[in-house]
C-alpha cells in the first residue's frame, strides 16, 4: 500500500498536488525525530530559512536509524507565513490535521531518498512511498543512541519492550553486562547482572513485566508499597560484555560494582 492511498482512506479531500513532503532528518545540531518525542516538532518545523510551505498542506516525515525507513509526524494545514525580519527566517502557521492524528507516530514508511532535497512536491513521489508498518502504540522513545548513554524510566522501559523496538531489541539482546536500577525517589540502588544468548534484553524485559525481575529486595519492596512504585525505577548499564563471557566474569564484575556503589549496605543489593 502506498502512503497517499492509505491518507485518502482517512480523509479523501486530500490530493497530492496539494501537499508538500518533508522529509525531516538531522541538521547538524538538532535531531527531529527528539523534537518529535518531546512534543516540539510542529513548533520546530515551522520555522524555515526559505518558504518551503507553500501549498496548503504539509505531510511530514522523520528519518528514522535502518534504510529508508521514515516515521509519519503529523499532516498540516498550512494557514499562513511571515517573514521575521530581525532573525532572517519565515515562521509558518500550522494546524495539525486531525484525521490524520491516529497515524501520527505509528505509521512507518519506506521511501528511497535520492537527492538532497527535503521538501518535495507530494505528486512526484507519491507512488514511491509505501506504507511498511503501523505501530500499535505511538513512538515516544528516541533509537538506541549507545550503551553510556542510556538512562531510562521504568515507562520508556515498558514502550521499548512492549513495541520491540529494533534498535534496543538488537543492542541489548548482544550483550551481556552488569546494569543499575535506581530508585528516583530514596536514590537507593541495586546493581545486576545478565549473561546468557538474550543479554541484558531479557533481563530488562522480566522488569518490564513485574517490577522486581525476581530480585528479593526488590519483590520485598514492590510487596510494601505496590508494584506501581516500579514506576519510580530507573535503568542503566555500568558495563558491558561479549554475551560469550563466561558467568563467573561477569558476576566478578557485577561485585566490583557493589562493592564501589556501596548497594549491599546502602541499596537493594542481599549480598
Amino acid at each position: 500500500m502506498k502512503l497517499f492511498d492509505l491518507i485518502c482512506v482517512k480523509i479523501t479531500s486530500i490530493q497530492p498536488k496539494e501537499c508538500k513532503i518533508h522529509l525531516a532528518v538531522w541538521n547538524g545540531s538538532e535531531n527531529p525525530i527528539d523534537e518529535y518525542l518531546s512534543g516540539t516538532f510542529e513548533k520546530w518545523q515551522s520555522g524555515q530559512t526559505k518558504k518551503n510551505f507553500e501549498r496548503e498542506y504539509i505531510l511530514s516525515l522523520i528519518q528514522l536509524p535502518g534504510k529508508d525507513k521514515w516515521l509519519f509526524a503529523g499532516g498540516f494545514i498550512s494557514h499562513s507565513c511571515t517573514y521575521i525580519q530581525d532573525e532572517k527566517y519565515y515562521q509558518y502557521k500550522t494546524e495539525e490535521i486531525l484525521e490524520l492524528c491516529e497515524l501520527a507516530g505509528r505509521l512507518v514508511v519506506s521511501f528511497k531518498r535520492t537527492s538532497r532535497q527535503s521538501y518535495l512536491n507530494a505528486e512526484n513521489w507519491e507512488s514511491d512511498i509505501s506504507v511498511n508498518e503501523l505501530l500499535p502504540e505511538k513512538m515516544v522513545i528516541e533509537e538506541f543512541k549507545g550503551y553510556n548513554r542510556t538512562c531510562l524510566s521504568k515507562n520508556n522501559l515498558d514502550i521499548i519492550i512492549s513495541q520491540n523496538i529494533d534498535s534496543w531489541r538488537a543492542a541489548l539482546s548482544n550483550v551481556a553486562g552488569v546494569y543499575l536500577i535506581t530508585d528516583t525517589k530514596t536514590g537507593k540502588v541495586y546493581v545486576g547482572s545478565a549473561t546468557g544468548n538474550s543479554g541484558i534484553w531479557q533481563r530488562w524485559a522480566e522488569y518490564s513485566e513485574n517490577g522486581h525481575g525476581g530480585n528479593k529486595e526488590l519483590l520485598t519492596l514492590l510487596k510494601d508499597k505496590g508494584k506501581n512504585y516500579s514506576n519510580k525505577f530507573q535503568y542503566s548499564i555500568l558495563e558491558i560484555a561479549d554475551t560469550h563471557a563466561s558467568s563467573n566474569d561477569v558476576l566478578e564484575r557485577e561485585s566490583y560494582w557493589k562493592d564501589v556503589l556501596v548497594s549491599r549496605a546502602h541499596g537493594y543489593n542481599a549480598n
